[in-house]
């Protein structure tokens, strides 16, 4: 008897019914990314609550705790970000993922310059005295919720 060639075989490097080799997960940008979120959100909660680390200087929140905050919301932004690109395969992504990146970053403006109002004279203390007020302190959820739906805009939803 004479030996059968199997190219039909799944396991055959010749067979006709194999997938085109996709990109491996980018284990690097995602852990990158996760990293950048968890040290922001360290930072930002230094900012925003001092007393939880034992370094609480004062009643009111002032211009560094403020600068801390969004020194800790940017870097959340961007790992998170960068996290959720690691989800898209080839850097190919959905036109809604792309206004999902612009939404963030309107997001974190809306953060940056809500929060430092008193800092560019719009706010209602006078310069030197720049706290985070009610109406800042509304003005910095506002931007904060804005970046959650633009996370939610650049999801993967389907599998391809």
């Amino acid at each position: 008897m004479e030996p059968t060639n199997h190219d039909s075989d799944i396991n055959s490097p010749n067979s006709m019914n194999t997938a085109p080799e996709q990109e491996p997960f980018p284990k690097f940008r995602a852990r990158l990314g996760l990293t950048l979120l968890m040290i922001g959100f360290i930072i930002f909660l230094i900012g925003a609550k001092p007393e939880i680390f034992e370094l609480d200087r004062g009643t009111a929140i002032g211009f560094l705790q403020i600068i801390v905050m969004l020194l800790g919301l940017g870097l959340v932004t961007w790992g998170g970000c960068l996290t959720l690109f690691a989800f898209w395969r080839d850097g190919e992504r959905s036109l809604l993922a792309d206004f999902g990146t612009r939404t963030c970053a309107t997001g974190f403006v809306i953060c940056f310059f809500t929060a430092l109002a008193d800092a560019f004279g719009f706010g209602t203390n006078p310069l030197p005295n720049v706290f985070l007020g009610r109406l800042q302190t509304n003005g910095l959820m506002i931007g904060m919720g804005i970046i959650g739906i633009g996370f939610l805009m650049m999801l993967r939803y389907k599998r391809e």
